[in-house]
């Protein structure tokens, strides 16, 4: 396992912006605190550091000056040392910088009234949560406007039909849209079949959907069916089913019971019953059963560890029937049995987030809308304040005489300039720096894709628009680290951390994976660290019918072999019999635990809830003893990386001396006193 919370350390600090600190600007500021090989460090360099992730930061651990002199001393020379070697120059570590610096420039070319207006909207739809159907009438974003008003009547006859008529929306959904979702699919040699939705989207809040959807969802009352909603995929009829209460993050456990989508009524009555049966039972102790019920019963395996807490989730992310379940129960609670298309869950409902205050959510929010097509809003802006800042001068003789040269190849996808156009002539210039005819001709053969629905010229002003507006952002980009100190400082912190991980990798992590002596010696060593508690060896055998029980017991009776046994149950054809076996510490498996521990036991244990019985023999115990190197892999691995740094950092500090001015540290503590 790798070793990330020191990264964490300088990497998660970037994500907040610096804040100068109210001493920060003081006459100690140019003072050397400490020197690190040949590099000085100065009070304002230590403190900037320690403020944002000591005073600023609500993520990082509080450390004292001097804890935390020592953790900056050592990031500075895994720093100096990667420097060294060079790690930043190569084409790996220069392409992932430029991504990080991609993310990190959005706050600075962003507009910041229109992103509070698109943050309080976001907030005021985040605190509810809606679900809703739809009927979708395709057509392309680029449509003749022929073509866009024939689909948008149709969706209107539609929505006459579901209002004025009384239609049932479901029925006109699998009649009527074009989302395959509606109708369902039939199985095919790589996917099964699955039944169709009837146009219901389930659950949803802001972000889920895009974004016309959602503004259409969200100003529709509950009951009622939207005008036609436009989006790039076409237009939308939208029924809110429900409003409710949105409830954020929810942690939530289940135990489920699962039905093959080709069961028979026979299995499905048997499985509700089955479902019943264990709502009952853990009723009847008020839930206080829940833990022992999950590893007796669930079909997710992967939770049982868990107690059956699935990983957190939202109401997007799940059948509309569990949120529905959910939203019924109040923490700690358990629904009774429901049923979804994969089989019966019994839900408990652990916790739920709901929604934090605005300034709790702001940062979130604004982080989505920098990603979400909502952004558009502010980019258009922030484009408008660019061109009148870098001096945006375009010729509208050079545009239009290049324009009129295109012709219907540029919708085939075809397009090659005129012999005539003038390659050279200046479309446009920002602060002087001019962007020529050629440039354009470059964009488009790389951009456009084959056009039905509009002609030569408005494709070819779509495109210009793009480009000229794609070039204004890039110019405003490249002067980011001029224009705001603070973010030539947050892509200086980036590119050390991402240094820092690549060094630590080479160094420490992939180097322990790799060193199989170094490992095992380093295991044997340590070999007491890591040991197995009291164990037993058992075969547990479970028979599910009743039918199969007397031959399964016969075969025991009869002195087969435990180890043959799986083989003697093939072999008789006895069927809904199941065998596993190995070693268990307590706490392991429920049926071993409920087994006296001594060798030779047997013990049958008949299922409360259903027709099965499972038998377990102990066939051996063993006393607390070391695990081997494979056994216990991970941790070996985790604690050797651990020694490895330490022995590491001890080579750094005879490369790198470090010196420290301690009357300069003085004063910096007593600054944070």
């Amino acid at each position: 396992m790798k070793n990330y919370s020191f990264l964490k350390m300088f990497v998660l600090a970037a994500f907040v912006m610096p804040v100068c600190f109210a001493n920060a600007q003081s006459k100690n500021d140019k003072q050397v605190l400490m020197t690190i090989g040949d590099q000085n460090i100065t009070v304002k360099d230590f403190c900037d550091v320690y403020y944002k992730n000591n005073l600023k930061s609500d993520v990082i651990e509080k450390k004292s000056v001097d804890e935390y002199l020592d953790l900056f001393t050592t990031f500075r020379m895994k720093v100096m040392e990667a420097e060294r070697l060079q790690l930043d120059t190569s084409a790996k570590f220069q392409k992932e910088l430029a991504g990080y610096r991609k993310q990190l420039a959005k706050p600075f070319m962003s507009s910041d009234d229109i992103t509070e207006e698109l943050v309080q909207e976001a907030y005021q739809r985040k605190l509810k949560d809606i679900r809703a159907s739809h009927i979708l009438i395709r057509c392309d974003k680029n449509a003749l406007p022929s073509d866009t008003l024939k689909a948008y009547n149709k969706a209107m006859d539609i929505r006459k039909k579901a209002v004025a008529k009384g239609a049932d929306f479901a029925a006109l959904a699998d009649q009527y849209s074009e989302d395959p979702s509606a109708k369902g699919m039939k199985a095919t040699d790589q996917t099964p079949a699955r039944p169709g939705n009837h146009g219901d989207l389930g659950y949803f809040t802001v972000f889920d959907m895009v974004y016309p959807f959602e503004t259409g969802a969200y100003n529709t009352k509950e009951g009622e069916v939207s005008m036609p909603v436009r989006s790039d995929f076409g237009y939308h009829l939208i029924k809110v089913k429900s409003v409710t209460d949105a409830l954020g993050s929810i942690q939530a456990a289940h135990i489920f019971l699962q039905l093959p989508a080709d069961a028979s009524e026979e299995d499905e009555d048997a499985m509700r019953k089955k479902a019943d049966n264990i709502y009952k039972e853990l009723m009847a102790q008020d839930g206080k059963n829940w833990d022992e019920a999950v590893r007796q019963y669930t079909d997710d395996k992967g939770t049982i560890s868990r107690n059956g807490a699935l990983s957190n989730f939202t109401v997007s992310r799940i059948v509309p029937e569990f949120i529905e379940a959910c939203k019924s129960l109040e923490k700690g609670q358990i629904a009774k049995p429901v049923r979804t298309m994969y089989g019966y869950h019994i839900i408990k409902l652990l916790d739920y987030s709901g929604i934090g205050s605005l300034e709790k959510e702001r940062k979130g929010l604004t982080e989505r809308i920098e990603k979400d097509m909502r952004s558009k809003k502010s980019e258009e802006v922030v484009i408008k304040q660019a061109k009148n800042e870098y001096h945006f001068k375009q010729d509208d003789k050079a545009l239009e005489a290049f324009m009129a040269t295109i012709d219907s190849t540029i919708l085939r996808n075809e397009f090659k300039p005129a012999s005539n156009v003038n390659m050279g002539a200046t479309l446009f210039s920002l602060d002087g720096s001019v962007t020529k005819v050629s440039d354009f001709v470059a964009y488009i053969k790389e951009k456009m894709t084959p056009q039905r629905h509009v002609s030569p010229a408005t494709y070819a002003y779509q495109l210009y628009e793009a480009f000229s507006n794609e070039k204004v952002m890039d110019y405003a980009d490249a002067h980011l680290e001029d224009k705001y100190p603070e973010f030539k400082a947050l892509v200086q912190e980036y590119k050390d951390g991402i240094l820092l991980f690549d060094l630590m990798d080479k160094e420490v992590w992939t180097k322990a994976v790799k060193d199989t002596l170094g490992l095992q010696e380093f295991h044997d060593r340590n070999a007491n660290k890591y040991m197995w508690e009291n164990r037993a060896y058992a075969t547990i055998v479970t028979v599910t019918r009743p039918e199969s029980l007397p031959k399964v017991k016969a075969l025991i009776d009869s002195g087969v072999e435990l180890d043959s046994l799986r083989n003697a149950i093939r072999r008789d054809s006895i069927g809904y019999a199941f065998v596993r076996k190995g070693y268990y510490q307590r706490g392991d498996n429920q049926y071993v635990d409920q087994t006296e521990w001594k060798v030779g036991e047997v013990n049958e244990i008949a299922s409360t809830v259903d027709q099965s019985t499972t038998i377990v023999f102990i066939r051996e115990l063993r006393d607390p003893e070391p695990k081997t190197l494979k056994e216990a892999r991970g941790l070996v691995t985790s604690d050797y990386q651990v020694e490895l740094e330490q022995q590491w950092v001890q080579s750094l500090k005879q490369r790198y001396p470090v010196k420290i001015n301690e009357k300069v540290l003085d004063k910096v503590r007593k600054m944070y006193q």
